[in-house]
């Protein structure tokens, strides 16, 4: 598709922009992120932003609402899966946009497991004794000054803070919270 990755049309802040070409014969611009810009959140917001525009000077090949809805529909499958129906309960603790990793075909992969907790299926809340995580997109009982018992519900908010930002198509803003725990 780019064959190696030998013609590059441009550099951005977020990466290099190199020319492909699809089976169909198709000209494409295919972008490569950066690893140490940002979280991830600048390509949701991108390909939401892009998805809302049609003007001749501005790049107009964008993701229709179904595929937005089909990566929205294999991060809660995914989610499901790792709540429901692994032999353990897996509880993710940190979906955001730089841990949905896209495949070629846009099916969203879960990745950094790295904050993960692991309980026994026939349990459904864990005791964390300090909150870890990116602010934006953490349920507001893992910050509570009560903190104590979480649950897979935790995972389920920060999906839905990704959702927002996708139908939104920008970065949600204040959503802190009021009270968190050193």
């Amino acid at each position: 598709m780019t064959t190696s990755f030998k013609q590059k049309l441009g550099q951005g802040g977020y990466g290099g922009v190199y020319k492909g070409k699809l089976l169909d014969g198709r000209n494409v611009a295919v972008k490569v992120l950066n690893d140490s810009k940002g979280n991830g959140e600048e390509f949701i917001n991108e390909v939401a932003s892009i998805s809302r525009i049609s003007h001749v000077n501005i790049v107009n090949k964008q993701l229709k609402w179904e595929k937005l809805y089909q990566i929205a529909l294999g991060i809660a499958q995914g989610l499901e899966y790792l709540h429901r129906g692994c032999s353990t309960r897996i509880l993710h603790f940190e979906i955001k946009p730089h841990n949905i990793l896209p495949n070629k075909i846009f099916c969203p992969k879960i990745s950094d497991f790295g904050l993960a907790k692991i309980c026994p299926r026939r349990e459904s809340i864990i005791s964390m004794t300090d909150a870890q995580g990116t602010v934006d997109y953490i349920a507001p009982e893992v910050f509570s000054i009560h903190l104590g018992e979480v649950s897979h519900k935790s995972d389920v908010y920060s999906y839905g803070m990704i959702v927002l930002e996708m139908a939104g198509g920008r970065k949600n803003l204040d959503v802190g919270v009021d009270h968190v725990r050193d």
